[in-house]
């Protein structure tokens, strides 16, 4: 595994580079985001989604969200209701997962089943800058132990992932909080979890 640390406000773009490269290329890597760190793969590449499944031992039903760049870019992958709209421009970049329904051009075996995705925006320079070189969303899941805790110290994320990851690029500004997840695919909100982002306005 490559390993690169990097400035939470003002990440070094030759590591970026270097991530995206990985990703393109069909890799995982693990990278930050504002509330935990993240395994993520190239939206548009089955090798690197294949992997992902793989590394987290998870079957096909595994909802796995991914990260866009900002909201704009959420209503190219998923359908966005007015209210999802107006909800989402509040809040978003912050620490929450939004389940909206998919667009045709997300991958069939990240929504095939449930016919929603999880979208994030989350509120940190690393994981923005790295979709927005990357020119698409990556697909992303928490870092865990076998216990399905998640894992904040870098170096012992490295030591479990080492052969399993191609690259980590670590940094700080991590709430140590999960995401809220918000339901925005019917008539009404529905929260599912309360986590690091306020919820009140769907309450």
């Amino acid at each position: 595994m490559e390993f690169y640390e990097l400035h939470p406000d003002n990440p070094q773009l030759r590591y970026l580079n270097k991530a995206v490269d990985v990703l393109k290329n069909g890799g995982v890597i693990i990278f930050p985001t504002d509330t935990f760190y993240a395994l993520g793969c190239d939206l548009f590449n089955k090798e690197g989604i294949e992997q992902l499944f793989s590394i987290k031992h998870e079957s096909d039903t595994k909802l796995f969200s991914f990260i866009c760049s900002d909201l704009k870019d959420v209503a190219t992958y998923a359908k966005v209701s007015d209210y999802a709209y107006k909800s989402m421009k509040k809040l978003l970049p912050g620490p929450y997962t939004f389940i909206l329904p998919a667009a045709k051009i997300v991958p069939k075996k990240l929504w095939d089943k449930r016919k929603t995705v999880g979208i994030r925006v989350p509120d940190h320079a690393v994981t923005s800058e790295l979709v927005k070189f990357l020119g698409n969303p990556i697909v992303s899941t928490s870092v865990s132990n076998r216990k399905s805790e998640p894992l904040f110290d870098q170096f012992e994320i490295k030591n479990i992932f080492n052969s399993q990851v191609d690259l980590m690029l670590a940094s700080d500004k991590l709430s140590h909080k999960p995401s809220s997840v918000v339901d925005l695919s019917g008539e009404e909100p529905l929260v599912i979890r309360e986590g690091a982002g306020d919820v009140s306005i769907f309450i």
